[in-house]
């Protein structure tokens, strides 16, 4: 059952808040603003990335925060282009970051498209070094998991992938639910049509937004959701939407939009 005050999933190494601030887009010189607003307004778990070029922008905003280290839940991910330097890239990451720990890294994607177990290999050993708590991957389908798994013995902690009501997928959501993986969502509303009318209908019984349930949906899924804007209003908004209880029709209605 979702936690609503506090809604989360245990990762390896601690917990990992289901809503997170998203980063993509976001230049270096405006991370600090959107990312510090983020973090007024409540949310816990930052998403960044190499291949973003603003983790020091990222790295400002924790500093100037106030907050403790443990309070706030850091994502960075390993481009595929840097398979051939995985320990410098996770190095990197944490200089540009000001940190000494992630709380998780991701390869960004199957490098040329592949799987590739021996750039996981080199990526578990930086957990097992204390570079970061949990790893895991983005856009890897169950099969590539799988091939991980059966090369490694280790298993990613989260899958990364682009998900929303419309492309939402049981056999995904239930095959990584029994690998033991975490499934988080990016780009919530890209695909989604937001005047879609059981999306409307959903809003007002809620007083709220179509944003606002495309949040609450993934959260009472037990999904992790990382919206992203640099706008004030839009990324308080979108927080509050993770506070929304959905009834158990109003999920499935929700579910019924997958294409």
């Amino acid at each position: 059952m979702t936690d609503y005050a506090n809604p989360s999933v245990s990762v390896t190494g601690g917990s990992m808040p289901l809503l997170g601030f998203g980063t993509w887009q976001i230049p270096d010189g405006e991370a600090p603003a959107a990312v510090g607003e983020a973090l007024a307004a409540g949310y816990r778990h930052i998403d960044t990335a190499t291949g973003y070029s603003n983790q020091r922008g990222v790295g400002k905003a924790l500093a100037e925060s106030g907050l403790a280290r443990d309070d706030v839940f850091v994502t960075t991910k390993l481009p595929p282009d840097n398979a051939d330097r995985v320990r410098e890239t996770i190095e990197e990451s944490l200089d540009q970051l000001g940190l000494d720990h992630l709380d998780l890294w991701l390869v960004h994607w199957p490098p040329n498209g592949e799987a590739r177990p021996d750039v996981w290999e080199q990526v578990v050993q930086a957990q097992a070094d204390g570079l970061t708590r949990a790893v895991g991957v983005s856009n890897y389908s169950l099969y590539q998991i799988d091939e991980l798994v059966t090369a490694t013995g280790t298993a990613p902690a989260v899958n990364q992938i682009k998900w929303s009501p419309v492309e939402y997928d049981k056999t995904i959501a239930d095959g990584l639910s029994e690998r033991g993986v975490v499934l988080e969502g990016y780009s919530p509303f890209k695909a989604s049509n937001l005047q879609d009318p059981t999306l409307l209908d959903i809003a007002t019984a809620h007083d709220a937004d179509s944003a606002q349930v495309i949040v609450a949906w993934h959260v009472a899924h037990g999904f992790v959701v990382i919206p992203k804007s640099s706008n004030p209003e839009r990324i308080r908004s979108n927080a509050a939407g993770a506070r929304i209880e959905l009834s158990a029709d109003e999920i499935a209605a929700i579910d019924a939009l997958a294409r």
